[in-house]
C-alpha cells in the first residue's frame, strides 16, 4: 500500500526496497526522513564478510587507479565499481541483512580511490625532481606516510561536518555520486525489473563510452572549430566552446539539477568566452601600443586558459571555501556538539542520540587529531628533516589549509560530485612554498618538504570529499556514522600501503622522466604539472598573485548576488568540455520533472530517470576500469583502435559523436517515459 511518505514495494521478506519518497527532496519544517534501517533497531553492518571484501577491493582498486592516473592522467571513481561488486557477491552469496554490509564494503573499500588522487597528483614529483636534483631521496615510508596521515586528517577534519552536510543540508545539495551509488546498492533490495533496468543502462552507458576511448568510433569532444566561423574565432579571437559526449558526465547534469548546472556551466562560459579573449585582446592591445607583438598570438585557448585564466579558477575556489566557512559556522557548532554523542535535549525531555546520529565522540576525534598532528610533526622531522621551527611553521601550515579546504572539498563533491583538489593543492604549493622560503627551507630540500606537504594536504582534501559521500549514502540508507567513521581508517591503511607500493614499483619498472634507461615513462600529468610549479615558487618568482585575487572579488561578487561561489568557481577551473553536458542533463531532469496532470507518473519517470543516470555512471566507470586493464596488458592505448577516422578529433569524428550523443539522450528520454505508477 502506498503511503504519502514513504512508497515501499514489499518482497516477499518484507524488505523495503524503495528509497523514501522525501530522499532527494528538501524536508517541510517538522518533516523527518526515515532511512531504509531504521533507527530504533540494531543494523547488520560490521561482520567478517564485509571487513574482508572491504580490504580487497581497497587492495585491488588501489592499484588499479594508481596505474591508470599515472598512464593516462585518469583516476576513475572506484566507489561505483565496488558498490556493483558489493552488491553482485552478495547476492551470488545469498547473504542475508546485505544492505548495510555492502555499505561498510564500498566505504573501507572507496578509500582506494581518494588515497590514490592525493598521492599520484603530487608525489610522482619528487621522482621526477630528483632526475635534475640527484641529492633529493625518494623512499617508500615518505609515499606511505603521507598518503596515510593526509588520509587521516582528511577523516578526522571532515567528521564534525558530518551532520551539517548530509542532515542539515538534506535536499539542498544534490549529490550525485552519492546518489549514483546508493541506487547500485538498492538494486541488491529491489531485484526484478528495476535491477535489469540498471544492468541494461550500465551495459549501454559503458558501451557508449567505450566506443569512442577504445574504439574510436567517434570523438570524445565536440567543439565550435568544426565549423569555419568557429576555427576563425579559435585561432584569431581564442574563443572555443567545447563539449564532451561522456554518458557519465550528462547523467551527472541529471542528478545536480538544473540549477547547479547552469551555475556551473556559466562559470565556464565565464572563462572561456569572456577571460580567455579577454587576456588575448590585452595582448594584441598591447603590441599596437607598444609597435612589438601580441605574446599570446602563438597559444591555444587552451594553453591561454592553463597558463592564466584557470589560476584565477583557483582563487575564486580558495574564497569560496572561505565564505562556505562562514555560512555553515553556526550549524558547525552544532554538528560539534551533536558529534559528542552525549544526551540532548528536547522539550522537558532528555534523548539519547539515535544510532544514525551517532558519530565518533567529540574527545576520541580530538586525541586522534592530536596523535595525527604529533605523527606529522615527527614526519616532517625525521622523513623530511627539517628543522623543528620549521617543521612547527610546516604542520601549522597543513592543519590550518587541510580544515579551510574540508569544506570546499565535500561541498564539491555534494555539487557536482568532482573534487578541485588539484586547483587546492596548486594553492597549497604556492602558499606553502612562500612561507617555506620564509622560513630558510629552499632549493632541493624545499622542493622535497613543499611536495610531501602538498601530498598530505592533498590526500586530506581528497578523502574529505570522498568520505562525504560514503556519510551520505549511510544516511540515505541508515548506517551508524561512527563504524563508518571507525572501518574507514582501515581502508586508508591499507590503500595508502597499496599506492606507496605500486608508486615505487612502476618508477622501477618504467620512471616517471624519459631517460635512455626509461624510453616509455609513466605521463604522471598532474605530478609533472606540480613539480614544474615548485622551482620557480622556490626561486620566490612564478605566482599572479593578481591573478588569484581577481578569482577572490569574482567569488565574492557571485556571492554577493545569492549564487553559489563554489558552484560558479568550479565551473570557472574546470575544463569547458567537462562542464557543458551537465546542462543537458539538467535540462531533462527540468523537463521530466514538469508539473503534469498526474503527479504520481511525473515522480515514477523521475524515479526511473535517477536510475538510468545512474546506470550510465556504473557502466562508464566499469568500462573504464576494463579499458584502464586493457592498456596496462597491452601497454598500448591503441590497442582496440578500429582506425575509422584518419584524424580520430577531426569533423567526421565530431559529427559522428553529435549523432551518438543525440541517440543516446533520445534513448534516455524514451526508457524514461516509460516509467508506470505502481
Amino acid at each position: 500500500m502506498e503511503s504519502k511518505e514513504q512508497v515501499k514495494q514489499e518482497n516477499p521478506e518484507n524488505k523495503v526496497t524503495e528509497l523514501p519518497a522525501n530522499a532527494y527532496k528538501e524536508l517541510a519544517p517538522g518533516e523527518e526522513y526515515n532511512p531504509i534501517l531504521p533507527a530504533d533497531k540494531p543494523a547488520t553492518e560490521i561482520t567478517g564478510y564485509s571487513l574482508v571484501m572491504g580490504v580487497i577491493m581497497a587492495i585491488i582498486f588501489s592499484a588499479a587507479t594508481a596505474y591508470s592516473g599515472l598512464k593516462i592522467g585518469q583516476v576513475f571513481e572506484a566507489a561505483i565499481p565496488i558498490a556493483i561488486i558489493a552488491v553482485g557477491v552478495s547476492a551470488a552469496l545469498r547473504k542475508k541483512n546485505a544492505l548495510g554490509q555492502n555499505v561498510i564494503i564500498q566505504s573501507i573499500g572507496s578509500s582506494s580511490g581518494v588515497v590514490v588522487a592525493g598521492a599520484i597528483f603530487t608525489i610522482p614529483g619528487l621522482y621526477i625532481l630528483q632526475a635534475k636534483y640527484p641529492e633529493i631521496e625518494v623512499n617508500f615510508w615518505q609515499i606511505f606516510f603521507a598518503s596515510l596521515l593526509g588520509g587521516i586528517l582528511g577523516i578526522l577534519f571532515l567528521i564534525p561536518f558530518r551532520k551539517y552536510f548530509v542532515k542539515d543540508m538534506h535536499g539542498k545539495l544534490p549529490f550525485p555520486e552519492a546518489t549514483a551509488t546508493t541506487e547500485i546498492l538498492m538494486t541488491g533490495e529491489k531485484g526484478g525489473n528495476k535491477a535489469k533496468l540498471l544492468v541494461v543502462s550500465g551495459v549501454i552507458g559503458g558501451l557508449f563510452d567505450f566506443c569512442f576511448a577504445q574504439f574510436r568510433l567517434w570523438s570524445e569532444v565536440i567543439t565550435s572549430k568544426i565549423i569555419p566561423a568557429g576555427a576563425v574565432l579559435a585561432d584569431k579571437y581564442k574563443m572555443v566552446f567545447k563539449f564532451n559526449v561522456s554518458s557519465l558526465i550528462f547523467s551527472f547534469g541529471y542528478l545536480v539539477g538544473l540549477r547547479y548546472a547552469l551555475i556551473i556551466v556559466c562559470g565556464s562560459l565565464l572563462s572561456w568566452l569572456v577571460l580567455v579573449p579577454l587576456v588575448n585582446e590585452i595582448g594584441v592591445l598591447g603590441a599596437v601600443a607598444g609597435g612589438g607583438i601580441n605574446p599570446f598570438e602563438a597559444m591555444s585557448a587552451e594553453m591561454i586558459f592553463n597558463s592564466y585564466v584557470r589560476n584565477i579558477g583557483i582563487g575564486a575556489i580558495a574564497m569560496a571555501g572561505i565564505i562556505g566557512i562562514i555560512k555553515s559556522s553556526d550549524s558547525i557548532k552544532t554538528a560539534f556538539s551533536m558529534a559528542t554523542g552525549k544526551k540532548v535535549a528536547t522539550g522537558s525531555h532528555e534523548q539519547t542520540t539515535k544510532r544514525t546520529d551517532r558519530d565518533l565522540k567529540m574527545s576520541v576525534v580530538a586525541i586522534f587529531l592530536l596523535f595525527a598532528l604529533l605523527a606529522v610533526f615527527t614526519f616532517l622531522l625525521v622523513g623530511v628533516e627539517i628543522t623543528p621551527t620549521q617543521s612547527v611553521v610546516a604542520l601549522i601550515a597543513i592543519g590550518v589549509i587541510s580544515f579551510l579546504f574540508t569544506t570546499v572539498a565535500a561541498n564539491a563533491i555534494a555539487i557536482v560530485g568532482s573534487n578541485p583538489v588539484s586547483g587546492m593543492t596548486l594553492m597549497t604549493l604556492i602558499l606553502v612554498s612562500v612561507i617555506l622560503v620564509g622560513v630558510g627551507v629552499g632549493g632541493p630540500k624545499g622542493m622535497v618538504s613543499a611536495l610531501i606537504i602538498g601530498g598530505i594536504v592533498c590526500t586530506a582534501l581528497s578523502m574529505a570529499g570522498g568520505f562525504v559521500t560514503d556519510l551520505k549514502i549511510g544516511y540515505w540508507i541508515g548506517s551508524t556514522p561512527a563504524k563508518q567513521q571507525s572501518y574507514k581508517f582501515i581502508g586508508t591503511l591499507v590503500s595508502a600501503a597499496t599506492v606507496g607500493a605500486v608508486i615505487y614499483i612502476l618508477n622501477e619498472a618504467y620512471g616517471f622522466v624519459l631517460s635512455p634507461e626509461n624510453p616509455n615513462p609513466m605521463v604522471a600529468p598532474q605530478a609533472n604539472a606540480m613539480a614544474a610549479i615548485i622551482e620557480p615558487l622556490m626561486a620566490g618568482s612564478g605566482v599572479s598573485w593578481m591573478m588569484l585575487a581577481v578569482g577572490a572579488v569574482i567569488a565574492i561578487l557571485v556571492n554577493w548576488l545569492g549564487v553559489s561561489p563554489l558552484a560558479f568557481a568550479l565551473g570557472m577551473f574546470i575544463p569547458i568540455q567537462l562542464n557543458t553536458p551537465l546542462i543537458v542533463g539538467g535540462l531533462l531532469n527540468h523537463m521530466i520533472n514538469k508539473k503534469g496532470k498526474d503527479p504520481k507518473l511525473t515522480n515514477a519517470r523521475h524515479q526511473r530517470a535517477i536510475l538510468i543516470s545512474s546506470g550510465f555512471i556504473a557502466g562508464a566507470a566499469l568500462f573504464g576500469v576494463i579499458g584502464a586493464l586493457i592498456i596496462f596488458i597491452t601497454g598500448n592505448s591503441n590497442a582496440l583502435n578500429f582506425g575509422l577516422w584518419n584524424d580520430p578529433d577531426g569533423v567526421g569524428a565530431q559529427i559522428a559523436a553529435l549523432v551518438a550523443f543525440t541517440a543516446l539522450v533520445i534513448y534516455f528520454v524514451w526508457e524514461s517515459k516509460r516509467a508506470k505508477v505502481e
